[in-house]
């Protein structure tokens, strides 16, 4: 396929994105730039799931004077000489940071298979089938469970992969190809890291093989993206073929490590069946307190009732059932709860344009990249404008995922334990300016999301502390504008993200890279 045709299928997903948000900027223009940091000690680094950094091993490569080495050099010299303008135009899309690439990417994928399946001519509702993912409705349905997940495993394992890149870089020393040969035109500057194994074909490999695992029917656009990628590094004249076999080699058997992770972290019973759902129906109306139903028709079964039960990163399992689940939140008809519910309905009558607007920036519906896929967007121009060589990168891009995937879980949690009802489900009088979540009330997921990212980003970024804590806030508070949430799911949410963060938090603060 023409190089342009795929860098255009990649930058229009993007644009479709925005169109569907009232607030998110366009995409900024990356520049390329020199890693803050050299991190020579890096491969000794804790890994996250990786048992060691020299887990997956890598032979060593040909010595700088070989007969093969110098042969590479000279291929080497002629690929990067005069890049045609499509060749150009892509050295120039992944100059950046490949992992801020990649992070997009998942983010386009998630926007684009967050959609919810409409109902049969009988009122059920089809599920998707992993083991058939090209029929309707598509798998996966990317909602927030779904999404994050994605963006946990994509980005812890480019970390882990990273760290093991790092070791063998060092371990071999092998330097970038013009410092051997000055006749190399190089078109991007040159890293003072040894270049063998290539840091972005072992982001690229990896990359393509985990989000191939999460978004099946996206094989042949993922391996598009990721030999663009890998080209792109011999175009601009930073790496031999050997430091790229070497680094995508490392990329995909990290990611099937991974892959393994996935395939027995419980995420495949998360939808749940009917027989799961009704007996959750069933204990919970057996209470005789007032319960969350759905308010579509016809009724759509409950979102995620199984993901408290997939397996953490920060936490244990007992610890999400124990420590991190939440109090009772106020119980329906107290003057507590009266107060709450009052607040709502003024917001769905008196609601002013500034409070809309924060109801609409911070939606994260359908078709977008969902709310933990909001923090990912918020963190990369941060990320890039302290020019985070690729490991870093991953490294803030992982503990903010892992932490809002267990924050989420213990929401989820929470959720379902209590099955508390939406402001809707008991006042009919209260219109929202938001869909209603097909899923219980306290805590609020994006209150949970937002109070994890913010925590683990004002950790890497500390003179920005203060903002991410406002915007955690904010989108907390955008759910009780847009009418689908009350006051205490929201603060509730943001005590419970923010608390399971410094987990996350306490882990960077171990591993090494501090």
């Amino acid at each position: 396929m023409n190089i342009r045709i795929i860098l255009l299928a990649f930058v229009c997903g993007i644009l479709s994105f925005i169109a569907c948000k009232e607030d998110v900027a366009p995409l900024p223009e990356f520049d390329a730039f020199e890693y803050s940091t050299e991190d020579a000690d890096a491969g000794t680094w804790k890994t996250i799931h990786l048992a060691s950094p020299t887990q997956v091993p890598v032979p060593a490569p040909a010595a700088p004077g070989s007969a093969e080495y110098l042969a590479e050099l000279t291929a080497l010299k002629a690929q990067s000489a005069n890049p045609t303008a499509e060749q150009q135009e892509l050295i120039g899309h992944w100059s950046t940071n490949g992992v801020i690439r990649w992070n997009e990417i998942a983010r386009e994928l998630v926007a684009k298979y967050f959609i919810f399946p409409k109902p049969n001519a009988d009122g059920t509702y089809p599920l998707p089938s992993g083991a058939k993912p090209g029929e309707y409705p598509l798998f996966p349905l990317s909602t927030p469970p779904y999404a994050v997940r994605a963006y946990a495993y994509l980005s812890a394992g480019s970390y882990d992969a990273l760290v093991a890149a790092w070791h063998y870089k060092y371990q071999y020393d092998r330097k970038a190809p013009s410092t051997y040969d000055a006749a190399i035109k190089t078109h991007l500057p040159v890293q003072n890291v040894p270049s063998y194994p290539s840091e972005d074909a072992v982001v690229a490999g990896f990359s393509r093989t985990l989000l191939a695992f999460m978004f099946p029917n996206e094989v042949a656009y993922l391996n598009q993206q990721a030999e663009a990628h890998k080209n792109s590094r011999m175009w601009a004249g930073l790496n031999v073929q050997s430091d790229i076999a070497a680094g995508d080699s490392l990329g995909r058997a990290i990611a099937n490590i991974f892959i393994t992770r996935a395939k027995g972290d419980k995420m495949g019973a998360t939808l749940g069946n009917q027989t799961v759902w009704d007996s959750i129906t069933a204990v919970h109306n057996a209470s005789g307190k007032p319960v969350w139903k759905s308010m579509e028709l016809p009724p759509r079964p409950m979102l995620a009732p199984n993901f408290s039960h997939v397996k953490p990163w920060t936490i244990t399992s007992a610890e999400v059932y124990g420590t991190f689940r939440l109090p009772p939140p106020p119980a329906v008809g107290t003057p507590e709860f009266k107060r709450a519910l009052d607040e709502v309905l003024h917001y769905s009558k008196n609601a002013t344009k500034a409070e809309q607007h924060i109801a609409l920036r911070w939606d994260d519906g359908t078709s977008t990249y969902s709310p933990p896929g909001h923090w990912n967007y918020i963190a990369e121009s941060y990320i890039h404008d302290a020019h985070l060589n690729p490991l870093r990168a991953s490294r803030v891009f992982a503990y903010m995922n892992m932490a809002m995937q267990d924050a989420a879980i213990c929401v989820w949690d929470s959720k379902y334990y209590y099955f508390f009802p939406r402001p809707t489900n008991v006042n009919p009088d209260i219109k929202t300016l938001l869909p209603i979540p097909n899923f219980p009330s306290y805590p609020s997921g994006h209150s949970g999301f937002s109070a994890a990212g913010a925590a683990v980003l004002g950790h890497f970024f500390p003179e920005h502390a203060g903002h991410f804590a406002g915007q955690a806030r904010e989108a907390a508070l955008s759910r009780l504008y847009g009418c689908i949430h009350y006051r205490f799911d929201s603060e509730d949410g943001l005590m419970l993200g923010e608390n399971v963060a410094q987990r996350a938090i306490g882990m960077a603060q171990a591993d090494g890279g501090e």
